[in-house]
């Protein structure tokens, strides 16, 4: 589940939007896999030239030396595969990387912002893990976290979404202390106490707030750079919402929920953005063939 894995540390953290000092910080990679899923993933036979990359980061704030180690840890960390023509250094995308970008496109668009087609059944998943397996359970908190799980008590994981499990544990070595089941709750057990104690409800809602205050308005982010930038912050804040967000049950969350407009807003945005940001991207990048990666 590499993929995942990639977005979950990709989103938070970094650096702020230039010019928006309200906006949440971002990280460098998470702004480019951004610019990667919006103007390379159609072209996997191209590379594009380092310095174009370069640009693009610097149009939210990212200065040179910050995207040039973006550039070399994504490389590293086989997001990226280095090309060199001559003098120039050129990029292109790995097959990791599309499938990065996949997994970000379903989580992002194919999935509504609340569950409105809930079948009442809960999945819960319950692990205790040796000391020495430190790094397994820091991961796999990660990984529910991802999901979309709560921590409902100590060791016991929950979730409204039916989850491939196997997916979920794949590459870790903990199969054999996890438990995993389907199930509906029985009473005594109040699903909104059990919810409130799983998730932060309100924190969320705070963040989608912010979030409309934000972009909720005729002209969003006036000082940023070009669409190009409001574009990549846009959906680059958009995702980190959504990793944040469980998807409940429409039926168990509050009847003002803003998760909904904030999805509008994106939406909308996201089809105004999307024209002039290809038509900047397509003055900025220089793409060459990709032939022996250096």
């Amino acid at each position: 589940m590499t993929s995942g894995d990639d977005l979950r540390e990709a989103a938070p953290g970094g650096v702020p939007g230039r010019g928006s000092p309200d906006a949440p910080w971002m990280r460098p990679q998470s702004l480019l896999l951004t610019f990667c899923g919006a103007h390379l993933y159609e072209r996997p036979d191209d590379a594009v030239f380092s310095g174009a990359l370069v640009d693009v980061l610097d149009r939210v704030g990212v200065k040179e030396h910050a995207a040039r180690s973006t550039l070399a840890r994504m490389t590293r960390r086989g997001l990226l595969v280095r090309y060199r023509y001559g003098k120039r250094v050129y990029y292109g995308l790995t097959g990791r990387a599309q499938e990065v970008l996949r997994e970000g496109e379903d989580r992002i668009w194919r999935q509504p912002a609340v569950n409105r087609d809930w079948d009442g059944h809960w999945t819960l998943l319950g692990f205790s893990l040796p000391e020495r397996q430190r790094g397994d359970r820091h991961l796999l908190r990660s990984r529910l976290s991802w999901a979309g799980f709560g921590l409902l008590q100590n060791g016991l994981w929950l979730t409204p979404a039916a989850v491939d499990v196997d997916r979920l544990l794949d590459g870790l070595d903990v199969v054999e202390h996890v438990k995993a089941f389907r199930a509906t709750m029985l009473a005594p057990t109040d699903v909104d106490q059990m919810i409130a104690d799983a998730w932060d409800l309100d924190a969320l809602a705070a963040r989608y707030r912010a979030f409309l205050d934000r972009w909720d308005r005729p002209d969003p982010l006036p000082e940023a750079r070009d669409d190009l930038a409001r574009q990549l912050l846009l959906l680059t804040e958009w995702l980190m919402l959504v990793r944040e967000d469980p998807r409940l049950p429409v039926e168990h969350l509050p009847a003002d929920w803003p998760a909904v407009r904030a999805e509008h807003v994106t939406l909308r945005l996201r089809r105004r953005y999307q024209a002039p940001a290809q038509r900047i991207a397509e003055r900025v990048l220089e793409w060459a063939p990709r032939l022996e990666a250096s």
